[in-house]
């Protein structure tokens, strides 16, 4: 049968060959190696034999010291590198093969892999390491085909310095005994940018029967504290939209140079200690993680042009669990910051940006890494479940899980899948208007906040003369409120914030990026310390981006930011500091 979207299937950003020969699983064998900053070892691919002549795959800064097939040596051409592509490994293929096996070495830069010294770390006594593949950076530590449209289950044995521990998105050996070799099982096929690993000084702690937390042992106790609640938000998601398919569900916490705010990987979510609040008010980003198990990892985009059917239905669910477990009003006001951020960003962004199935033919994949997959996906969502009612939609949900369960799709399946089970959403909503055109349709379902609406108004009374706002509002309400401040509030009622509530020395990072944004356009001296505190003490690149680019409005402005940068661009990760060097032309 003719698949119609044979073209909509091809992956833009891989070299691969997977419409003649795909891989089924990968057996890594590494050596971790810090001193060099290295990974090197073998991967072996195994594949069903279709006859094909060559297999190619994704490299990125690799040396190929050698390939093998159970026929002895192969042929193999390294091609040409090609910027954020990588290379091509391209490998001639006796009849018959079933196996490669390939051996390399990665290179110290590898934009998929971070190397910190033991100052970086929290415990400042042992070197910490941790990939992060998405979108393709897997192959700039591990040759393959990198392409959310090629599934294939993995195995590992990881080799490190006695001393530390290794963990991986996968099934991990019991006990904490430390011998400086671990093996893993992923026997669910995954996405290549879903294969994750760290090493580093770390301890575990259960939580419940079937999730835990790994971080270094200074951080370990108060992130359990903190993520008490995911096993509710489990069981939540589960009453929902099905069984969690995947064992466990743990969380390694990160030094704080992680570029993100978090990584679906699945079995063991990579989390920024940045969410460490000390009163559970920005463990969203658990439940935006752990709904990734059903959107993303369960249910895959084929192509990065799809990427809003992993975000999108994710922030979806990941609001749907927050009203479950904390509240509709939490949710609410986590919802209407949500679409804040998104009508701030869409005044920026192109016109070819702020289309949900976008183009990204000829440029990294990163770059469609903004709100518009997460937030107006979502809203897409909202605006059928509005439609259709919340039950109807409920059920088309689970539904749909259950029948791309481990598949990679494109935006085009959902569609179809939509019209033939749901077809009163097609009549109801123009999936036309919100899926290929730019901007926030009218029609949007949006989150409406009564707590962000009292908000508004002791807003309005203190810019008015009247007293200070509320003491005890919520991280939530106090994002809201420093987003609202007007452009030509003046420095002593910045200082009068400030001497009443400590925002310059706040510890929650969301309200102290807010706060320290506002310092910098503002011109608010006394936090300009803080501000380069903060940028040289985080790495997560949705604080680095907006603070950088204000510092770098002026003149005066960019050169102290080059200063700050100067100091801080070792501990970044390449992802966050190829962000930063575009800013500042570095």
């Amino acid at each position: 049968m003719n698949d119609p979207y044979v073209e909509l299937r091809r992956d833009l950003h891989s070299f691969s060959n997977p419409q003649e020969i795909r891989t089924k699983h990968l057996d890594m064998d590494l050596e971790v190696d810090f001193e060099s900053k290295t990974l090197s070892g073998t991967v072996t691919l195994s594949f069903d034999e279709t006859g094909a002549e060559t297999l190619v795959l994704d490299t990125r800064d690799l040396t190929i010291h050698g390939v093998s097939t159970a026929a002895g040596e192969a042929e193999f051409e390294l091609g040409e590198a090609q910027g954020y592509m990588g290379a091509p490994l391209t490998i001639s293929l006796p009849a018959g093969t079933t196996r490669v096996e390939v051996r390399y070495s990665t290179s110290p830069e590898a934009s998929g892999v971070q190397w910190l010294t033991p100052e970086q770390t929290a415990g400042k006594e042992h070197p910490f390491l941790f990939t992060q593949s998405q979108a393709i950076h897997a192959r700039s530590w591990i040759p393959l085909q990198d392409s959310p449209g090629v599934r294939a289950t993995y195995s590992a044995t990881i080799r490190t310095p006695p001393e530390l521990r290794a963990v991986m998105s996968a099934e991990m050996p019991d006990g904490g005994e430390r011998d400086g070799e671990y093996r893993f099982e992923m026997p669910q096929a995954i996405p290549s940018y879903l294969i994750a690993l760290a090493v580093g000084d770390l301890e575990f702690r259960q939580m419940s029967e079937r999730t835990g937390v790994y971080a270094e042992p200074s951080v370990v106790e108060a992130a359990a504290r903190e993520f008490e609640d995911t096993e509710a938000m489990m069981v939540a998601v589960e009453e929902l939209y099905g069984p969690y398919r995947w064992g466990r569900y743990d969380l390694l916490v990160l030094p704080p140079s992680f570029p993100f705010g978090g990584m679906e990987n699945p079995r063991l979510t990579f989390a920024t200690p940045t969410i460490l609040a000390g009163d559970k008010s920005l463990v969203g980003l658990v439940a935006h993680e752990l709904a990734h198990s059903w959107s993303g990892n369960l249910v895959t985009n084929a192509t990065w042009r799809d990427f809003w059917l992993n975000e999108g239905f994710t922030v979806y669910l990941e609001s749907r669990i927050q009203e479950a477990v904390f509240g509709k009003s939490r949710a609410d006001m986590e919802g209407a910051l949500e679409v804040q951020g998104l009508e701030e960003e869409l005044e920026k962004l192109e016109l070819r940006d702020q289309v949900l199935h976008v183009d990204l033919a000829g440029r990294d994949p990163d770059e469609g890494f903004t709100g518009v997959p997460y937030t107006k996906g979502a809203l897409l969502l909202r605006t059928i479940e509005a439609a259709v009612g919340r039950e109807r939609f409920d059920g088309f949900l689970r539904a749909y899980f259950d029948e791309h369960a481990f598949r990679s799709i494109i935006t085009a399946d959902f569609l179809g899948y939509l019209n033939a089970n749901l077809p009163e959403a097609a009549q109801a909503v123009d999936l036309e208007e919100w899926i290929e055109r730019p901007g926030l349709p009218e029609s949007a379902s949006r989150w409406e906040s009564d707590a962000l609406a009292k908000v508004d108004a002791a807003a309005k009374g203190w810019l008015d003369g009247g007293a200070l706002p509320e003491a005890d509002w919520t991280t939530q309400e106090w994002l809201h409120f420093l987003r609202g401040l007007p452009e030509d509030v003046s420095t002593e009622r910045l200082a009068e914030l400030d001497g009443a509530f400590g925002l310059t020395e706040s510890r929650n990072s969301e309200i102290a990026h807010r706060w320290l944004l506002t310092a910098v356009r503002r011109g608010y001296g006394p936090a300009q310390p803080r501000v380069e505190e903060f940028l040289i003490a985080v790495g997560r690149r949705k604080f680095l981006e907006p603070l950088y680019k204000a510092l770098a409005e002026t003149p005066e402005g960019k050169e102290r930011a080059r200063a700050i940068y100067a100091k801080a661009r070792a501990g970044y990760h390449p992802i966050s500091a190829a962000t930063v060097d575009g800013i500042l032309d570095w």
